[in-house]
């Protein structure tokens, strides 16, 4: 695994497979969000794609998330809000992508990574794919990826995850919140329904798939506007005393 984040692109029978990793259980840093925002909306505009899926590499965590690293190195309100942009960008090129996004979710999903998993357009997931919003208890909030987690599980889903920002709520829970479409027993499984569904879908009229995903995200069209106001609301809490410490003391344990 590449020490500093890898997105890789695999194209086949019109499916793209986009593959993200990174040391550290698949967080992101600034680089690794640009680089998946570019691939995403490049994948948008490739007339040889229908179908995304969107996986992380290894066996352990889907995604945890914003990088600790970097979120300690935020300095100033305008660094804040740029890093928490990444994010917001990832999210509207998921949005706007003209192709339907399916996500895979093999393992636990952190933060960020609950609004990947949110901003998908279907999601397959295992029964190890536990998902936590735990930014409030390091002083700031899911600002960001809120409305993306709101869409698809609803505000009280929503507001049970954030205000329990240590406890894990489980792949069941997330499934019958509606954030997993489907759920499997283990990876095998889970990998032999999304190659017969992708399948299908990829041989569907990509015209009528870009209108029925221009459907599904009906009303947020404001999303280029709201998630980075937020991204400064996460900008500005960053830099509090609250979360300095928080972040120091969730580094050393």
């Amino acid at each position: 695994m590449n020490a500093n984040g890898s997105i890789q692109t695999v194209i086949n029978n019109k499916i793209a497979v986009i593959t993200f990793s990174h040391p550290a259980s698949n967080s992101f840093p600034s680089n690794q969000l640009k680089a998946l925002t570019e691939e995403i909306n490049s994948l948008s505009d490739n007339d040889e794609v229908t179908i995304v899926v969107l996986q992380s590499e290894g066996t352990g965590a889907f995604c945890a998330g914003a990088s600790f690293d970097e979120l300690l190195a935020v300095s100033d309100l305008e660094t804040g809000k740029q890093f928490f942009s990444g994010f917001a960008n990832v999210i509207n090129a998921m949005r706007t992508c003209k192709k339907i996004i399916v996500g895979r979710i093999h393992g636990k999903a952190v933060g960020g990574g609950v609004g990947l998993a949110s901003a998908c357009d279907y999601a397959f997931a295992t029964e190890t794919a536990s998902i936590k919003l735990s930014e409030i208890a390091i002083g700031i909030g899911p600002f960001v990826i809120e409305p993306a987690v709101s869409r698809k599980m609803g505000k009280s889903a929503t507001a049970e995850m954030s205000l329990l920002p240590t406890e894990w709520k489980s792949a069941q829970w997330a499934f019958e919140h509606k954030l997993y479409a489907q759920l499997f027993a283990n990876d095998a499984e889970m990998d032999t329904a999304l190659d017969k569904f992708t399948a299908q879908l990829a041989g569907y009229n990509p015209e009528a798939l870009y209108e029925m995903k221009k459907v599904l995200w009906e009303g947020t069209e404001n999303w280029g506007q709201l998630l980075y106001e937020r991204a400064g609301i996460s900008g500005k809490l960053v830099l509090s005393d609250f979360t300095r410490e928080a972040l120091n003391a969730f580094k050393k344990s």
